[in-house]
């Protein structure tokens, strides 16, 4: 595959863009024009990953409504706008995959947490309607909720959750590849990853 790496803050990305030779674009999803201009300028994607968010976090009669409203517009509305520009490429070629990235507020609001939740509620609704209109189309659309933390080097995390504690990156791609590479007749919609040792 040939990658495309896209984000805010693409200085962000250059160990990522080296490791896998990916090409680099600045990009922010919640922008029509940036999102136009980011598909035009590469070919039409077999498969794109939707990947970004913003979290804002407070108790409720304290939330800043600036905050909240760039909250629903970074993590869903975003969401709408690739989704929008990628699926009319897809549908000339005929075939595509459009996967959504989840979280545990996905499918249930946190304490504190409300902003994260409507937004990730919200794409999660964007993915299932988008799967029912256009998997008869031969467009994959499918829904990942990462129900944990996603390990990394030096997370101070990690040493307190041990070594089965947190989600393997590694693994979590697999997964993402995996569901690619599934066979029309049996495509999965949702799939829910967890680390092996949880707090339910």
């Amino acid at each position: 595959m040939r990658v495309v790496l896209a984000a805010r803050n693409v200085g962000k990305l250059d160990g990522l863009a080296k490791e896998t030779k990916a090409a680099l674009h600045g990009c922010d999803a919640s922008d029509p024009k940036q999102v136009e201009a980011l598909f035009a300028a590469i070919d039409a994607p077999e498969l794109v990953v939707y990947n970004p968010s913003y979290r804002v976090r407070g108790p409720f009669l304290e939330l800043e409504r600036e905050e909240v409203k760039k909250t629903l517009l970074v993590t869903a509305y975003g969401g709408f706008l690739v989704a929008q520009a990628a699926v009319k490429r897809m549908l000339e070629r005929g075939r595509g995959s459009l996967f959504f990235t989840g979280a545990s507020a996905s499918v249930k609001g946190y304490a504190e947490s409300a902003p994260f939740a409507m937004a990730k509620f919200a794409l999660r609704g964007l993915a299932q309607s988008l799967a029912r209109e256009l998997g008869p189309k031969n467009i994959h659309v499918a829904h990942f909720v990462i129900d944990g933390g996603i390990g990394k080097a030096n997370d101070p995390r990690a040493a307190s959750r041990g070594a089965d504690g947190m989600l393997d990156p590694d693994a979590i791609a697999q997964t993402y590849m995996d569901v690619y590479r599934q066979h029309r007749s049996a495509w999965s919609f949702e799939v829910d990853l967890r680390p092996w040792l949880e707090k339910f």
